[in-house]
């Protein structure tokens, strides 16, 4: 992608001033997206970013620039122009670069650019057709997406290395309405992979299914009631609520200015005895993970809470030196536009000993949150408001109607000393996780959790 002379020669220059860590991160990335609304195509459309970033450390400053002039003169001027901002000029020195390979744990059968736009279009038809089945649903957008990104990855301790990212994603939504309320649903598989994932990994029907029936089984749904109660939260998207209320509460990014509430709580209980939680970007083929970040250090398994207690944070290199700890592989951007930072790859809660009937059960009266949708977090206290996508009232230990406006309030922190019962199956959901360095893939997953009581609002 870049020389390696060359990449040695601006990293000396970025150098030059005093800095004492320079990087270069260049992408060349290749998209598709393709969109049917209703009955036609509405868009296809084929895009290219090509970039280079240059980042440089003078212990806790920071410098970042990035450029699409990938020639040496372009290249050096910006390196150059990044140092004077840590001080005055000096002399270039002299920088040794190791290529070092990295293993691919995330095969492709079909790489994006031997993939025609016919093949796209069908499975984008195959999930509409099923879509339209309902006759409540009067408005269906279905989407392909896919990309094949090539990052290179060099710094001042020598390293070089190259990596190859390729991902592709559908998104179904279903608009079901009665002329005076509509209501939506939705599902949006995907993962590390070409258009296999769809024939081989994925059953597209049953999920274009599923979305158009939320939509429909919303609509004719009772307004929630409000107030304190127990709530249940299925698995897979569920784990949105711990991805937002406490996940960012954990990477490195707030918790090194003391920006969090978990900062300095390291090894003490955070959460209930039945609570593990654990980011993982080692998985294979999912949609949150990488075989490097975006620093080049391989991801890994981390294990963030054991039975309650905070066994580590995610950690980037930059913060590492706030908080005198190694990064953890958790260093991530959006694209050569972005500084780097902390953020998580596959993060959820690990499977616990209870049946999913039984968790029912045990309720009395409570919300079920079948599935998740948007909110917002504080992650300086931790405090949330997350609206529940598809709900039903719990009665009697039994699943008795559907609900809807519902939202769930309260901090992280509370909610995992809360969770009281863990159930045995956890599935993941994909989604975009938006931060400071921009929005990258993540998975969310748990499997079904109780919550002895949390706020429920209503309309």
């Amino acid at each position: 992608m870049l020389d390696k002379a060359l990449v040695a020669e601006v990293l000396a220059r970025a150098l030059c001033t005093g800095g004492d860590f320079a990087e270069v991160f260049a992408e060349d990335t290749y998209r598709n997206g393709l969109i049917m609304t209703q009955d036609r195509m509405d868009e296809a459309a084929t895009g290219r970013d090509y970039g280079i970033g240059i980042r440089i450390f003078k212990e806790l400053r920071c410098i970042y620039a990035y450029t699409n002039d990938g020639s040496r003169e372009g290249l050096l001027k910006l390196a150059g122009e990044a140092a004077t901002a840590l001080g005055a000029a000096g002399t270039d020195g002299v920088i040794s670069l190791k290529p070092v390979p990295i293993a691919n744990i995330h095969p492709v059968k079909a790489i994006p650019s031997s993939t025609t736009h016919q093949k796209r279009v069908a499975l984008i038809k195959q999930g509409y057709a099923v879509m339209k089945e309902n006759p409540e649903v009067v408005q269906i957008i279905v989407r392909y997406s896919d990309e094949d990104q090539k990052v290179m990855i060099a710094n001042s301790n020598g390293l070089y290395c190259e990596d190859r990212r390729i991902r592709s994603r559908m998104f179904f939504q279903a608009i079901a309405s009665d002329g005076k309320e509509n209501q939506v649903g939705f599902e949006g598989p995907g993962g590390l992979g070409g258009i296999e994932l769809f024939t081989e990994r994925f059953d597209i029907e049953p999920l274009a299914r599923d979305a158009a029936q939320m939509a429909v089984t919303m609509l004719h749904a009772e307004e929630c009631p409000a107030g304190r109660m127990p709530v249940i939260i299925d698995n897979g998207f569920g784990g949105v609520l711990f991805h937002e209320a406490c996940g960012h509460s954990l990477e490195a990014t707030g918790v090194a200015k003391g920006q969090s509430e978990f900062s300095g709580k390291l090894h003490q209980r955070i959460a209930s005895d039945v609570v593990s939680a654990i980011d993982d970007g080692t998985m294979p083929g999912e949609w949150g993970s990488l075989n490097i970040d975006d620093e080049g250090i391989p991801t890994q398994n981390k294990l963030l809470i054991d039975k309650g207690i905070l066994n580590c944070y995610m950690i980037d290199s930059f913060n590492g030196r706030r908080m005198e700890m190694a990064p953890t592989g958790s260093s991530r951007r959006q694209s050569y536009k972005y500084c780097p930072t902390s953020r998580m790859t596959n993060t959820y809660i690990c499977a616990g000993s209870d049946e999913n009937d039984a968790i029912i059960g045990a309720t009395a009266y409570g919300l079920y949150a079948k599935k998740m949708g948007g909110g917002s977090v504080n992650p300086l206290t931790g405090e949330f408001n997350f609206a529940v996508g598809e709900g039903y009232i719990i009665k009697n230990g039994k699943i008795d109607h559907p609900v809807r406006g519902a939202s769930l309030i309260g901090k992280g922190g509370e909610v995992l000393m809360t969770i009281d019962m863990v159930g045995k199956h956890m599935t993941m959901g994909q989604g975009m996780c938006g931060s400071m360095s921009g929005s990258v893939p993540t998975n969310v997953g748990q499997p079904m959790i109780r919550v002895s009581e949390l706020t429920v609002g209503g309309r």
